[in-house]
């Protein structure tokens, strides 16, 4: 299976939580998504908390996170 590419999906943009990575056109941070996760939330739990949310957001979050405790993260900043 491949792993989705979270590039797509996860962006930084200084103004908008302090530059967190955040789902591309919410202000959900991936920290948000993973620690709902992590206390227990099912994926549809946190879809139903996020409406704005795809199941595709929610991997693109897992995917973020991974790779960054690889500290292999590269992202440019947004406008």
């Amino acid at each position: 299976m491949a792993r989705t590419r979270w590039q797509d999906r996860v962006v930084i943009t200084p103004h908008i939580h302090h530059g967190d990575p955040c789902i591309k056109g919410t202000r959900i941070p991936v920290a948000v998504i993973v620690g709902s996760l992590a206390d227990g939330m099912t994926p549809e739990e946190v879809l139903r908390e996020y409406p704005q949310l795809t199941r595709e957001d929610i991997q693109a979050a897992l995917a973020y996170a991974a790779e960054a405790l690889h500290g292999e993260v590269l992202v440019t900043l947004g406008a």
